[in-house]
């Protein structure tokens, strides 16, 4: 950006002979700055034009000087096409007084006709700047030197302003006391020639120690943007003004304002005249900010017909008005989508991180005038808490009567404002309501389309999600860097204790520290913690649903204040996540317990068979169940083992119940010395009383007791089931039961038992219809008893041995996983039985 060089008069606004050197000082005001020969270099002219004139109270000026000025800068970029120096220069002492602009270039062989516009085809392009100039102006001209062309306007000073009344409203910022404006005159090296007693005062350097060192010494300069000026160039301005470091005695940088003047001698010598105050004082030496004024509500109605993205939009108006009105902090505040509240949609200055609405006293719906207020503590605690001021001012933003809005300026100070910034406001206000509703209409459409395609985007992201710090981890990732630039989340049990589950940084290396700043574990209520200060501004949003909390999304984001849009969006992602919280939280507590009931209906462990060896497979087909509708028992009846296995017709809850009754009525009638056959019975008639016709169960039961020689006899009765599979030791297989009625069919079922002796190293393997109907396609496992000759290539193996390799078997039968419950049983006897038998 281009450095302004401005200088208001000294402090009564008419320094006279005895101000400084004992004669006479020119009152007249200059700023000037330099560009290069870019496209850019008028833009960055009006935008000089416009500050310098502001400064001077010349805003009535402002739009005729700007269209000068960009035309004349215009000029000389396309025809001279070098660098280009502007000059504003105001002298207060010409009667009239008047303002004129001077655009200097370095091609002066490149003429200007004197006569813009004559020409029998009208105006030409090439001369339109110098026909405004003619029109605008009061007077114009060019100069030609050696080195440099000069096209000037002049300006008659009207109504509107006068510059001496903002030099006379000028007021020290600091204390009195430290008041002191030293005077430093310099040659036109920069060589020090004099050094007044109060700029020892404020430097600490006696004036034997400053004079004759050059200011380059004593300076420490700083130039800024591209078109920066030396500090060389800066001293053979005319008159300059600004902030710059100078330095202590003791080696300090000290923050003063300047305001130069270069003075020429009797002699024709040129030294600069340099005045110099602490920055605090500076309104000593240059008038303070002018108030805003009608062409403030022009320059953000020009922003309005540029192309430009809304939020862009809304945080450059708030600059411009916090700027123009000197006040701390401006908001532009947007209504609510029912019109009744106002959101912080844009701010500028010390915001205070503002989120979400304002709704309380001076901000209501109900407002169609500005408002001032002197003091916030003395009637709205809460709007000064939340604001962080005590002064206010506001205009609410009309359309067809309706209040859409407000624009508001803040200052810490009380009293900070008057009257006239009201109507500064208001008529901003007016100029900008409409075009303001028009363009945030065209975004809530925007943004509501990306709102809904954010909120599916996360709700598909959540959904089937059981697990909390699964959904702690995708919700902070929804959220950087789309929205904030970290996020956290905290979790709340049923028992109330609250933790940090996930932290996410845009930038990962910076998760560690972020996880160690932040409480692991809240000692108070998650609305109430203080969370650390640093460069973002740090927000938390409950995670609430069905009013209980389930914790709070964290974030922390780079821009002082929150949209209400944005405030919106994140109040809908974090019902969301709450509900899926919630339901994470109903799942795991039914899967607990559906966990804790399934593990009830199966045995807790296979009882250890003394002389026989057992092995078990069991696999229900549901995902994630612990029992479907087979199920398997092996337990001691006195001096004989029982075993059982069962199919339930079905799946599910409901086959798991038919399988709890089953497995404990078989325990309950062994243990009360019911024969195989008598077990059956009474089974099949307590599934026929419970009602239900659509339950049979396919049971194959028996009894192992020990043989003296070693091996077991074995009584078995098969109601439906498969029958099972023995292997002798020579490795012939034999089926070793005949299949009966099912249980819950017939009320008068009577069922038989069948006996076989099982000699050391015999196998017995039983199993549910989920091995022997294992398909692949139109063909089964069990296909020409294929089930039988996989037993018999398992001669020698152990009974767990045994068990994998059928398991395994059914597993690779078919690509596709069974969708049948498993279960196997396999028992081996050895022929050490007689040995541990008692």
């Amino acid at each position: 950006m281009p450095v302004a060089l401005g200088l208001p008069p000294w402090s009564d606004g008419t320094a006279t002979s005895s101000d400084v050197l004992g004669r006479r000082v020119d009152t007249t005001r200059v700023s000037s700055t330099a560009f290069e020969g870019t496209p850019h270099a008028p833009a960055h002219a009006r935008k000089f034009v416009r500050q310098v004139l502001g400064e001077w109270r010349l805003s009535h000026l402002a739009e005729d000087a700007v269209l000068l000025t960009s035309e004349l800068v215009t000029n000389a970029v396309v025809h001279a096409g070098t660098g280009v120096e502007l000059t504003c220069r105001l002298d207060l002492d010409a009667v009239p007084a008047r303002l004129e602009i001077e655009v200097d270039d370095h091609h002066p062989a490149r003429t200007i006709p004197q006569t813009p516009g004559e020409s029998p085809g009208g105006l030409p392009t090439s001369g339109r700047g110098l026909a405004l100039a003619a029109l605008l102006a009061d007077a114009w001209g060019v100069t030609y030197t050696r080195t440099a062309k000069r096209v000037w306007v002049r300006m008659e000073l009207g109504e509107g302003g006068d510059p001496r009344e903002a030099a006379l409203a000028a007021v020290p910022a600091g204390p009195l006391e430290a008041l002191h404006v030293g005077v430093v005159i310099a040659d036109r090296d920069g060589v020090v020639e004099s050094w007044n007693s109060e700029a020892e005062r404020l430097l600490g350097r006696p004036a034997e120690q400053a004079v004759g060192r050059s200011l380059k010494e004593l300076v420490a300069w700083r130039g800024h943007g591209p078109y920066a000026l030396s500090l060389a160039d800066t001293l053979g301005l005319g008159r300059w003004r600004g902030e710059v470091r100078m330095r202590h005695l003791d080696g300090r940088l000290i923050p003063v304002y300047v305001s130069h003047l270069l003075s020429q001698g009797h002699a024709g010598e040129r030294r600069a005249i340099w005045m110099v105050v602490a920055r605090d004082h500076r309104y000593v030496l240059t008038p303070p900010p002018a108030p805003m004024r009608r062409e403030a509500g022009r320059r953000i109605k020009e922003l309005l017909d540029r192309d430009m993205p809304f939020a862009e939009l809304l945080d450059t108006i708030a600059q411009v008005v916090q700027v123009s009105s000197g006040g701390d902090a401006a908001y532009v505040l947007l209504a609510a989508e029912d019109g009744s509240r106002f959101g912080v949609a844009a701010g500028a200055g010390a915001t205070a991180g503002l989120v979400g609405v304002l709704a309380t006293g001076v901000l209501g719906a109900d407002r169609r005038t500005p408002a001032l207020v002197d003091d916030l503590l003395a009637g709205d605690v809460e709007l000064a808490e939340q604001l962080r001021a005590r002064s206010l001012a506001c205009a609410p933003l009309l359309v067809t009567g309706e209040v859409i809005g407000f624009l508001v300026v803040t200052a810490a100070q009380p009293g900070r404002f008057d009257d006239e910034l009201t109507v500064s406001l208001q008529h901003i206000a007016d100029q900008v309501a409409v075009p303001l509703q028009r363009e945030r209409l065209a975004e809530q459409d925007r943004a509501h389309r990306g709102r809904l395609s954010f909120l599916a985007e996360a709700g598909e992201l959540l959904a089937g999600v059981h697990d909390e710090e699964l959904i702690a981890a995708l919700t902070a990732q929804l959220v950087v860097p789309k929205i904030a630039r970290w996020a956290a989340i905290y979790l709340t049990d049923l028992t109330g204790m609250t933790r940090l589950a996930h932290v996410w940084h845009s930038e990962e290396g910076h998760n560690a520290e972020l996880r160690k700043s932040l409480p692991a574990i809240p000692r108070s209520a998650l609305s109430e913690v203080s969370w650390p200060v640093g460069p973002e501004t740090v927000l938390a949003f409950p995670l609430l649903t069905q009013g209980r909390s389930h914790g709070a999304l964290v974030i922390g984001r780079a821009e002082p204040t929150l949209p209400l849009e944005v405030a919106d969006l994140l109040a809908d992602l974090c019902r969301l996540v709450a509900l899926n919280l919630h339901t994470a939280m109903l799942y795991a507590r039914q899967a607990t317990r559906s966990r804790v009931l399934q593990r009830s209906l199966l045995p807790m462990r296979v009882a250890p068979m003394p002389g026989l060896e057992s092995a078990v497979v069991y696999e229900p087909a549901e995902e994630g169940a612990d029992v479907g509708g087979d199920f398997y028992d092996l337990f001691t009846v006195g001096d004989h083992w029982c075993f059982a296995l069962g199919d339930v017709c079905g799946s599910g809850p409901e086959a798991a119940g038919v399988t709890g009754l089953a497995r404990h009525a078989v325990r309950l009638l062994a243990k009360e010395n019911y024969t195989v056959a008598d077990i059956l019975d009474r089974l099949n008639q307590a599934l026929l009383e419970e009602g239900d016709d659509d339950r049979f169960l396919s049971l194959l039961c028996g009894e192992l007791t020990p043989l003296p020689q070693g091996g077991a006899l074995c009584t078995v009765a098969s109601a439906g089931h498969p029958p099972p599979l023995l292997l002798r030791a020579d490795g012939r297989v034999e089926s070793v039961a005949t299949p009966q009625l099912l249980l819950g069919i017939e009320s008068g079922a009577r069922f038989y038992v069948e006996r076989f002796e099982m000699a050391p190293e015999d196998v017995l393997l039983c199993v549910t219809d989920g091995v022997t109907e294992r398909r692949d396609g139109d063909k089964l496992l069990d296909d020409g008893d294929g089930l039988a000759r996989l037993l018999s290539g398992c001669g020698g193996l152990s009974a767990h041995a045994v068990a994998e390799r059928v398991r395994l078997a059914v597993e690779t039968f078919a690509p596709e996983p069974s969708q049948d419950d498993v279960a196997l049983l396999v028992i081996k006897a050895s022929a050490v039985l007689r040995q541990q038998v008692r």
